[in-house]
């Protein structure tokens, strides 16, 4: 059998995906390029009252680039440079500014938006919060079945714990 039980809340944190892409003749001026276009990014968030802790690499990738077009029969693609892109995920738990901070973010270049994506700084406290009750409204429903099948009492042989958080549409 199994026992379930729901824990609501509010989330109290978001996270958003922001990043910029670079196309440039080299690598290393790729780079460069998308280095000090970060270096923006990630200042403006700062300015925004996001913490240091907060901002974190998520990615970072560098690829050759080539033109496709007007191409002809049996010769390659033409190369036209490097692209680069790299994204940090910003984490807040000012979710009523959220909105800003995603035009802040893409007033400083940011041309690589995600999220925003919400949730709970310590689910674990909210999963606590419940387990006693669950596992006494388990133990009776153990005991009440060992009883309909002729035994005295029941044995825990397996546990498990799982769930997520589902954000519900408003």
């Amino acid at each position: 059998f199994t026992v379930s039980e729901e824990v609501r809340s509010r989330p109290d944190v978001a996270s958003v995906g922001a990043g910029v892409q670079v196309t440039a003749a080299t690598a290393v001026e790729a780079m460069r390029q998308n280095a000090a276009a970060m270096d923006k990014l990630i200042k403006a968030a700062k300015a925004a009252g996001i913490k240091d802790e907060n901002i974190q690499t998520a990615g970072i990738n560098l690829s050759s680039q080539y033109d496709y077009s007007n191409r002809v029969e049996g010769q390659p693609p033409r190369f036209v440079g490097y692209q680069v892109s790299n994204n940090v995920t910003v984490t807040t738990d000012k979710i009523d500014k959220i909105g800003a901070l995603l035009d802040t973010l893409v007033a400083a270049g940011g041309t690589d938006i995600s999220g925003p994506s919400f949730g709970v700084k310590d689910p674990e406290a909210q999963t606590a919060s419940v387990r006693g009750k669950v596992m006494a409204e388990g133990k009776a429903k153990a005991e009440d079945y060992a009883r309909l099948a002729g035994y005295r009492t029941a044995e825990l042989v397996s546990l498990s714990e799982g769930g997520g958080y589902v954000p519900s549409p408003r």
